[in-house]
């Protein structure tokens, strides 16, 4: 399964925030599995890191990120991403936009994100952390 997780969903992992670090981290743990693929985008990361630099010093926020990305596979955004937001007359967010079609573009199953409301228009699942668990962990 191809999961595309949500910049809210890193910055609960980096940031370690309760109660979400409980089912966030969980799910980023998946990286060690080979029945998961984890993706994020670099606009993802960027705001991750933003967020973890604003808690912890920028050293401490970079090597954190650094750690991250060894175990979760990074989307490109490329043009396609980029028009593909930005045509599509039901994205309002083109943040947003991007990282639906990032996810799309690498043929994820599902977006793990607290907003769900944001991908209102997607064709994939959209799945809150706890949701996510609840369904494809805890059996």
């Amino acid at each position: 399964m191809k999961i595309f997780l949500d910049a809210n969903i890193l910055v609960s992992v980096l940031n370690k925030e309760y109660p979400l670090f409980t089912y966030t981290s969980r799910i980023l743990s998946l990286a060690d599995r080979k029945k998961f693929i984890l993706f994020t985008s670099p606009v993802c990361l960027a705001i991750a890191f933003y967020f973890a630099e604003k808690k912890n010093k920028s050293v401490s926020a970079k090597n954190k990120i650094q750690i991250l990305c060894e175990h979760i596979n990074i989307t490109a955004t490329t043009r396609s991403t980029v028009f593909n937001s930005l045509q599509n007359p039901a994205v309002n967010n083109f943040e947003d936009g991007l990282e639906y079609y990032s996810a799309l573009e690498n043929k994820c199953d599902c977006i793990v994100t607290e907003d769900i409301d944001d991908f209102y228009f997607s064709k994939i699942e959209v799945i809150k952390s706890e949701n996510f668990f609840d369904k494809y962990l805890s059996k």
